[in-house]
């Protein structure tokens, strides 16, 4: 579901252009998980790479990461950017191939240097299907 500026529901057949939209050119998305422990929503900005109507995001301290632990209980998962919201089930990912696949897409976008300087572990990633 995806939320414009005022707070009303998009039609579905727009969810997918109205979050796309709002994350081209931007380089943080706000990610909200449920905490596995304390059942309480807990947002963080994270870097994302947008790929065929999905966003792919990679924790920092890759299967260690907090965030991800919480996505393996509860897969539901916000993403917020400039006042356009989108609550989709997250799926994570821990093929090898496609998890180098999704770090090269990184890499391409933020850079090489930053993203190994960033991200010292990256053996998961997680898919966030748009529409």
């Amino acid at each position: 579901m995806v939320e414009g500026i005022v707070g009303g529901k998009l039609p579905e057949d727009t969810m997918t252009n109205a979050i796309g939209d709002a994350l081209s050119g931007v380089r943080e998305v706000e990610l909200t998980v449920t905490g596995r422990r304390s059942g309480r929503q807990i947002a963080r900005p994270v870097w994302f790479v947008l790929d065929d109507d999905n966003v792919f995001l990679v924790p920092v301290t890759g299967s260690d990461t907090q965030w991800y632990k919480n996505v393996q209980q509860t897969p539901m998962v916000r993403l917020a950017v400039d006042g356009t919201a989108l609550s989709s089930s997250a799926t994570p990912i821990t093929d090898a191939g496609q998890v180098r696949h999704i770090v090269a897409m990184f890499r391409d976008k933020y850079g090489a240097d930053q993203f190994e300087s960033y991200y010292p572990k990256h053996d998961v990633a997680v898919q966030v299907p748009l529409g």
